[in-house]
């Protein structure tokens, strides 16, 4: 919280009533004393400060300001060095500095601010509290910074208490809901925040983000009969809610309820007010319904077609797994594909896709994406192995025991893929009229096959 930002103003205020506020004086006559120069050499030291703290060099601002103390010890030097002190993380002096202040003007608002700042940045939770207990007659911010407190410093009744006090006067907002909600995690107290949120339910039943929080509170203490029933009923309310067929679906899917399921999905993967994150979960449980219930591979297709144009890099990813499992490997490319231009460094996805154009005899793709890959992952094996597999596919020897002899020296503990090389290097010499070497690889290779 910083209700600070009036302060030069004031200061500038201060000095321009001091000045204005003096009786007039006759400037042809000589000072009979010296207070008109220390009141000077003051305020010259003062905006020294200011001007010295506003480019940050908050030692010479410090600097400064004990100059001033040692012309006038007003609160406004000591608040000032306590911000300079807090900004050079000397928080023993800044906290000294600002309790002089505080004891000159027990009631100045901007010095106890800065006093609190001191100690929340120290984490010193006790003395926080005392000093907000202080603010909170200024603005009713401070309260809810004080149920923060409270909640740090284990309080958890009087966070509780002071949250009611605060949502019955200025009604729910979502940063006390998750102060509140923090409470009853760290309490344990599941029941408490259930019955908070039917009590504001009942208080409210046309408001629909009360339906859905109880709903996901249901469903995450396992209460699936009455997250369901309570979701049919915000329907009843508001048959135009789309939000609500987030929680309709898995439950439709739970029951086996497959058409409402879909219907659920497909309203929640149309909807523009439901966030891109929501739809690639709701979108992945399908995908996985439908893995183990092939059956509706119509369905899916006919989802995903909905939603061609708004696919997150997860749900591709999800896609083209699924279709791996199927064995439709050239529905699989093109989704990994897909996914690559959203996730173009994906080194998991890169492998995926060039194995694939590997098995679809994709060879000068595979060529092409691997050589770019190895620009970005130099040191991967696998990459100079499907790169030297798609010159030998190629008739390319030359290129394919380059690639491969390369590669081999980044293989580490790893037999098989050792293995993977020396047979592909064996074909190459072939392809190259080089028996011996041919031979001297296929035998490395069946030495480390044969230890597996």
């Amino acid at each position: 919280m910083n209700h600070k930002f009036h302060i030069v103003i004031l200061l500038l205020g201060m000095f321009i009533i001091s000045q204005t506020s003096h009786a007039q004086v006759d400037f042809n006559q000589k000072p009979t004393d010296d207070l008109g120069n220390v009141e000077d050499q003051f305020q010259e030291y003062f905006f020294e400060a200011l001007k010295q703290q506003g480019i940050e060099n908050y030692q010479r601002a410090i600097d400064a300001l004990l100059k001033c103390r040692k012309l006038d010890d007003k609160p406004v030097v000591y608040y000032q060095l306590g911000k300079n002190y807090n900004k050079l993380k000397n928080f023993g002096a800044a906290e000294e500095a600002l309790k002089r202040a505080v004891a000159k003007e027990p009631d100045n608002e901007w010095y106890l601010d800065e006093l609190y700042e001191v100690y929340n940045q120290q984490g010193d939770t006790k003395n926080a509290i005392k000093t907000v207990r202080q603010l909170v007659k200024y603005h009713p911010d401070y309260r809810q910074d004080l149920a923060s407190l409270y909640i740090k410093n284990k309080d958890y009744k009087d966070a509780l208490k002071l949250l009611d006090e605060l949502d019955k006067e200025f009604g729910i907002s979502a940063d006390r809901d998750y102060l509140r909600n923090q409470v009853y995690t760290l309490t344990g107290r599941d029941g408490a925040r259930i019955e908070n949120l039917e009590g504001r339910l009942n208080q409210d039943p046309e408001n629909e983000t009360n339906y859905l929080a109880l709903i996901y509170r249901y469903s995450e203490s396992g209460e699936t009969e009455k997250a369901f029933q309570t979701a049919q009923k915000l329907l009843e309310v508001h048959p135009e809610s789309k939000l609500v067929h987030l929680a309709l679906y898995k439950f439709y899917l739970d029951q086996n309820q497959t058409e409402n399921a879909i219907a659920s999905m497909k309203i929640v993967l149309t909807a523009p007010e439901i966030n891109p994150d929501a739809k690639t979960k709701v979108l992945n449980d399908f995908i996985n319904f439908v893995s183990k219930n092939p059956e509706h591979e119509k369905d899916l297709v006919d989802i995903t077609a909905l939603i061609d144009d708004n696919k997150s890099f997860q749900t591709l990813v999800e896609l083209a797994q699924y279709y791996l499992k199927l064995q439709d490997k050239p529905k699989a490319l093109m989704y990994f594909e897909d996914a690559l231009k959203l996730e173009p460094n994906n080194f998991s996805v890169i492998k995926d896709a060039l194995l694939l154009q590997i098995d679809l005899n994709q060879e000068e793709k595979a060529i092409i994406k691997s050589e770019q890959a190895l620009e970005l992952f130099p040191a991967q094996p696998i990459l100079y192995l499907i790169n030297g597999v798609a010159h030998n596919k190629m008739k390319q020897a030359k290129k394919a025991i380059t690639s491969l002899e390369t590669g081999l020296d980044y293989v580490i503990e790893d037999p098989k893929m050792e293995a993977d090389f020396y047979t592909q290097l064996s074909l190459a010499y072939k392809l190259n009229n080089n028996n011996s070497k041919s031979q001297a690889f296929a035998k490395k290779a069946a030495a480390l096959t044969n230890q597996n």
